[in-house]
């Protein structure tokens, strides 16, 4: 596993104590009532859960959590993985939680959810890598919550494909896996994954499970090129993969990578015109889009529940 140089010694990084990148004007958010937001918050830390709006310092969080809307991270908060563009801590994780998949359920239930979004960290430390246990998370929100939508955000899994078949085979509505970037910044940005491991997993899926709608997104203002990053689309389709998610990247502390350009919002609508034009059949692209916001909006605008039909 590749390991990230310290902050100190990378030339890609500034030092603890240099100053932020100025953001650009539209990358502005006003804060929402904050009743609802301690009311979510108390409801996830009573149940001993982790979301990855808090993990990864998500920008939306306070704006979805205004909605009772969170993304479970399943499997504890810390990753055996080293991508550089994350704050979620890494290290060696915990043992798994047996009750995490019904605190899970009970949380959707009690948040009145009807789109439930579940992610992990990477568990490369077990021997299914946590394969079984995002199919216990996905089998108790459906136990509870039988109409709901049930999206996953998973690892790649190593590339062993028969565990990515555990997760689909328990018949989540939306498999979702990021490819985060362009593979020529992989090894910057995601050291220890691989590009074409990544789509390999996603058409796996498609071609198993042809009614389940596939989902991957994108970082940009990482130092991707035009046609880079349109390569990156076209291989998305040839992997069947039904919904597009592309956000700006956002440094979420001086220990990660820098942003190399902010995207302005009429380049994310170039985007999604395009996207739409590959074929995806949902394509969401601006500023402050990430693979779990507005998830339901996103599905909804499908304009089916087809991929639900082969539970």
């Amino acid at each position: 596993m590749d390991k990230p140089l310290h902050p100190l010694k990378d030339p890609t990084l500034k030092a603890p104590d240099a100053p932020r990148e100025r953001l650009a004007p539209w990358l502005k958010k006003r804060l929402p009532k904050q009743d609802t937001v301690q009311e979510v918050r108390g409801l996830i830390e009573g149940l001993d859960l982790h979301t990855v709006c808090q993990s990864a310092r998500c920008p939306n969080m306070n704006e979805c959590w205004s909605r009772k809307a969170a993304t479970f991270m399943i499997m504890g908060d810390i990753c055996t993985r080293t991508c550089r563009f994350c704050t979620v801590p890494k290290g060696k994780p915990a043992d798994l939680d047996a009750t995490e998949p019904e605190h899970v359920a009970e949380a959707a239930e009690r948040l009145g959810l009807r789109h439930v979004v579940v992610t992990s960290v990477d568990r490369d430390d077990l021997p299914d890598q946590g394969a079984g246990h995002f199919a216990d998370t996905i089998h108790a929100i459906r136990r509870r919550l039988p109409e709901a939508v049930i999206e996953v955000l998973t690892p790649d899994f190593r590339g062993v494909s028969e565990l990515a078949d555990v997760v689909a085979d328990a018949q989540p509505d939306i498999f979702n896996h990021n490819l985060e970037t362009v593979p020529r910044l992989y090894k910057r940005v995601r050291p220890g994954a691989g590009y074409e491991r990544s789509l390999e997993l996603l058409a796996r899926v498609k071609e198993r499970h042809p009614h389940q709608f596939t989902k991957s997104g994108l970082m940009l203002g990482l130092g991707e090129g035009e046609a880079e990053l349109d390569q990156v689309l076209q291989d998305l389709r040839g992997a069947g993969v039904d919904i597009l998610t592309l956000g700006q990247y956002l440094r979420p502390t001086l220990a990660q990578l820098p942003v190399e350009r902010f995207i302005p919002p009429e380049e994310f609508a170039t985007w999604e015109t395009r996207g739409r034009a590959l074929g995806f059949r949902a394509v969401a692209a601006g500023p402050f889009v990430r693979s779990s916001y507005n998830a339901d909006e996103v599905y909804q605008a499908l304009g089916t529940r087809s991929g639900a039909g082969s539970r």
